[in-house]
């Protein structure tokens, strides 16, 4: 059986899986990757900018069009930011969730909290609430505040069943509380036919008018909760063991279990606030990480960040371009491309069982 599964899987990911002190080589050529990503997306779009021109605008070297000035710094490299964030934070709090929960399929759709942002920003739709100054903030305000208000209602619900708040009850809650929510948001859609459009396509994820102030808060997100979990490598792959082996290893497994779950869905909740549901990107980069690179995840989980950065980057990108100047909801690529990678992974996972 085993020598048949190495004959099967490729050396170069059997070598790596073998030796952690590739971890910083690996990182350098994500990076390195990912910053060439960012350069061709901020260039690429539905009015292609000279890289000169780029240049000239950011460093200030020269004189440069004023058009160019204007789409540059409004319009793409805000949005190029955003996207390289937002994919950074869902990979990551997707693979905290896996780690958590011993779960493939665990992220923040699984655990209710993506639609509980999500019901906090369509409310806030509908009910064209406004903060003066600042148009899209009641959105960003409401579906972070809904996300923390599910994820605490969530665990209540599971510690008043179950003391433990064992990987079960946690899932099965998440679960039942996301269709409670779901039928709440279709509700809404259907009383909201003025803002019909613009709740559908805030649903199925956008980038489209993301500002330097998403940004900010996304990258102050990140850097907070993304650290913590970072730092909380040691305990996911204790988690990874079982809750068992965990609590004999050491690890108060209820206290971390709640920061973690704290700290992800904390992240989950601002990606929904600044870009709405966008779907597959916390499942499918994870498990296709965990199965490239292995489980141990001091360096599963900034490797899963750096590619989610760069896939959700190429995937925005795709939607503002293929069938310009009409965009695409950029949920509706991940959606597809997402869902293709994930039967591919999962059949050869099997396959190489047998």
């Amino acid at each position: 059986m085993d020598q048949h599964n190495n004959t099967e899987r490729p050396l170069t990911l059997r070598w790596i899986r073998k030796r952690e002190g590739l971890c910083f080589p690996i990182l350098l050529v994500l990076l390195i990757a990912l910053g060439i990503t960012l350069i061709f997306c901020t260039v690429v779009g539905s009015v292609n900018i000279p890289l000169q021109e780029i240049v000239k605008i950011l460093f200030r070297t020269g004189e440069s069009s004023g058009n160019y000035e204007a789409i540059l710094l409004k319009i793409r490299l805000p949005r190029v930011l955003n996207a390289a964030l937002v994919g950074a934070a869902l990979s990551i709090s997707g693979t905290s969730m896996q780690g958590l929960l011993k779960n493939p399929l665990a992220d923040g759709s699984t655990l209710g909290v993506s639609s509980g942002a999500s019901l906090g920003a369509v409310l806030a739709i509908a009910l064209g609430l406004r903060i003066p100054g600042t148009p899209y903030a009641a959105t960003t305000v409401m579906a972070v505040a809904f996300a923390a208000a599910s994820l605490f209602f969530i665990l209540m619900l599971s510690h008043r069943l179950d003391y433990s708040l064992s990987t079960h009850t946690i899932l099965l809650m998440g679960i039942i509380f996301g269709m409670f929510v779901n039928s709440i948001i279709s509700m809404v859609l259907v009383v909201a036919e003025d803002h019909l459009r613009s709740i559908v396509f805030w649903t199925m994820g956008s980038l489209n008018g993301s500002n330097f102030g998403d940004t900010k808060l996304l990258a102050v997100t990140f850097v907070v909760f993304g650290s913590f979990i970072l730092s909380r490598a040691k305990e996911l792959n204790a988690f990874a063991l079982g809750e068992s082996i965990a609590s004999n290893l050491g690890v108060d497994v209820q206290r971390e279990k709640m920061w973690l779950l704290i700290a992800s869905s904390s992240l989950i909740g601002v990606t929904v606030a600044v870009s709405g549901t966008i779907g597959f990107v916390g499942l499918v980069i994870p498990h296709m990480s965990r199965l490239a690179f292995g489980s141990n995840h001091k360096t599963l989980l900034p490797i899963s960040a750096f590619i989610g950065a760069i896939f959700l980057l190429l995937t925005d990108l795709m939607a503002r371009t293929l069938f310009r100047p009409q965009e695409l909801p950029i949920g509706v690529i991940t959606s597809f491309f997402g869902s293709l990678v994930f039967v591919y992974l999962f059949a050869e996972k099997r396959r190489s069982r047998c």
